[in-house]
């Protein structure tokens, strides 16, 4: 939850300035008035041109960037610890499940690509991957995790 709550942040920041500029040039062309009182119609070239293309490709640039702060925060910043901020503040560590193998950047990439690529495109994914953990024995694992051949664990105090 804090994890998503970061990205979330980042998603804001960096999508709704342009969403605001976008929506204002749609407002501003839609309520347009002729010389005779009577409000002019929008051409739908137009608004596909002006406004509707743009936004989708503001849509696929924030997706984009995100998979890529999802990358460098849950793989490249969790590769050091494993943990990322939500992780330390919860006092968990991510681990390999084999005592004898060690937490790499291929590991935790196959970590990514279940929960974030494929939870993205499959339908349900998100939440049959997080309620895995409710009847998994012994281990508890998340589908990612089972995947990746890691697992979750409380750090000591």
């Amino acid at each position: 939850m804090i994890d998503t709550a970061v990205a979330s942040l980042l998603a804001t920041v960096l999508f709704v300035p342009f969403a605001a500029w976008i929506w204002y040039r749609m407002f501003t062309e839609m309520v347009k008035v002729n010389p005779d009182g009577t409000m002019s119609e929008p051409d739908p070239a137009r608004m596909m041109s002006d406004f509707v293309v743009p936004l989708l490709l503001a849509e696929a640039g924030l997706i984009l960037v995100l998979f890529v702060f999802y990358w460098l925060y849950h793989v490249e910043y969790a590769r050091r610890t494993g943990q990322t901020l939500g992780k330390k503040l919860m006092k968990i560590r991510i681990v390999p499940a084999d005592p004898a193998g060690t937490l790499t950047r291929g590991v935790l990439g196959r970590r990514y690509l279940v929960e974030f690529v494929a939870g993205s495109l499959v339908p349900f994914l998100n939440y049959l991957d997080g309620f895995w953990q409710l009847w998994d024995k012994p281990w508890q694992q998340c589908l990612h995790d089972k995947f990746a051949g890691t697992v979750v664990v409380k750090v000591a105090p």
